[in-house]
């Protein structure tokens, strides 16, 4: 609980449209707290008045709690790409990759000169004066291969294709986003078993496989490197339960026991590195290394690119630009109006059947302003508790089963719903009703007893 609470204050004030949300929501409860102490007749004569209409209020609340769930599922993918494209000030990931060919293909002495740890040969510029990297450490380093294969290489399909991270498995838990809570055992064994391999919950599944089962990998990207594996563990819930984890020096026996078969050189043994990822503390750290690096002479034969990884995500997600435009400020906005609309249309109804109610609680002594509360209040009860409860329903059923929206872009196969979604729901909702019902509620204050009791008469 204290987690929970903790992650969402800190979405909440490291985002300004979770911000506004929480302000927005808070007001509305603050608003709602002191309506009811200070009207306690006037908030139950608003209850009874939406029990009176049932079907009209569920319809309504049905109607707004959908528009608020389609919002929130949305904004989680917007709000979460959001985050992976933008730059943080500090602790910068920097991804290294070839220059001038995609997808990049790099050979290991590259990660070589780049490694600050003991089985590296870091580049003497990349030393300090006291002979240590300008960087971290060798936890803030970590290089990628990609492995590719099926398991029925005469049946190739997306339920028998695997796709393997290739890597030091002392560099998944500090490295590897959403991975810092895994197992360390998990960690201990893949050091200890170089045909292990961790596997994602969905792609168990679709493989059929279970802890402690082996199979065979026929490979795509490296022809007849073809490699059996054993399932060590499962990866936790969420981004990588398509992707599969395995130990780096597989793969580069792979390639040596291809030599020594072939007695010739793996056409890509030379160009088996995707990726070199490190972490710095700042920009201006960032800006000092990768200078160094793009203008190593050690790393010319293969000239590589520096850039950080939220730049590098967005290339990436350079598809889908205009798509995710498009949602954002064109389909939200869209949403939010309907969302108005529908209270603006079941309130106006409502305040034309009661006229004559309102007449008659003028006549006993109500004031109009009072009038004009009682209709915004039971609509902002509709909106705030039927956008709260979709924002709840939403984020409890989502990350509980699947551990986030499965929305595949890119790289992304899941968008977990965050915390701060709670308060998206309740403002949307608390907002749409307010908005909505502003002019039915002045009309309602405006209606004059004469008028009403005269068409009586």
């Amino acid at each position: 609980m204290q987690n929970f609470f903790s992650r969402t204050f800190l979405e909440i004030i490291r985002d300004p449209v979770n911000l506004t949300a929480a302000l927005i929501g808070l007001i509305a409860l603050f608003g709602g707290a002191a309506y009811l102490i200070v009207y306690p007749k006037l908030f139950m004569l608003g209850l009874k008045n939406l029990r009176r209409n049932l079907v009209r209020t569920l319809l309504t609340s049905t109607a707004i709690g959908v528009l608020a769930f389609m919002i929130t599922m949305i904004w989680t993918v917007i709000y979460f790409i959001g985050l992976a494209t933008t730059e943080r000030a500090k602790d910068l990931k920097i991804i290294i990759t070839e220059r001038w060919q995609i997808p990049s293909q790099m050979p290991m002495t590259h990660a070589s000169y780049l490694d600050p740890g003991p089985k590296g040969n870091l580049l003497s510029e990349l030393r300090g004066p006291d002979g240590k990297s300008l960087y971290y450490g060798p936890n803030d380093f970590m290089i990628w291969s990609f492995y590719g294969g099926t398991m029925d290489p005469n049946k190739r399909t997306l339920e028998n294709l695997i796709f393997f991270f290739a890597m030091d498995p002392d560099s998944i838990i500090p490295m590897m986003d959403d991975l810092e809570d895994l197992d360390p055992k998990l960690i201990a064994a893949l050091k200890n078993n170089k045909q292990g391999c961790l596997l994602g919950i969905e792609k168990m599944r679709a493989v059929n496989k279970r802890i402690g089962e082996r199979f065979t990998l026929t490979s795509m990207n490296y022809k007849d490197i073809d490699l059996e594996f054993e399932i060590l563990g499962v990866l936790p819930d969420g981004r990588y339960n398509q992707s599969a984890i395995m130990h780096m020096d597989y793969l580069k026996q792979g390639f040596e026991d291809y030599a020594r078969k072939k007695k010739v050189t793996h056409p890509l043994a030379s160009r088996s590195l995707n990726l070199i990822w490190i972490r710095v503390s700042d920009r201006e750290q960032f800006d000092k290394v990768g200078s160094i690096i793009e203008n190593a002479t050690e790393l010319k034969d293969r000239p590589v690119k520096v850039e950080t990884a939220s730049s590098g995500i967005s290339s990436f997600l350079d598809a889908y630009k205009d798509l995710l435009a498009a949602l954002k400020y064109l389909l939200v906005p869209l949403l939010l109006m309907v969302m108005t609309m529908v209270m603006a249309v079941a309130i106006s109804i409502t305040v034309r059947e009661r006229r004559m109610e309102m007449a008659v609680m003028k006549v006993l002594g109500y004031r109009p302003n009072q009038i004009l509360l009682l209709v915004i209040g039971e609509a902002l009860f509709i909106g705030a508790l039927s956008g709260f409860l979709a924002a709840l329903l939403t984020y409890s059923f989502f990350n509980g089963i699947w551990g986030g929206i499965p929305f595949r872009i890119a790289f992304f196969p899941v968008f977990r719903i965050p915390e701060a979604s709670l308060f998206w729901g309740l403002a949307i909702g608390s907002m749409a009703a307010f908005l909505g019902s502003i002019i039915p509620a002045w009309t309602a204050r405006s209606v004059k007893v004469t008028d009403v009791f005269s068409k009586v008469a």
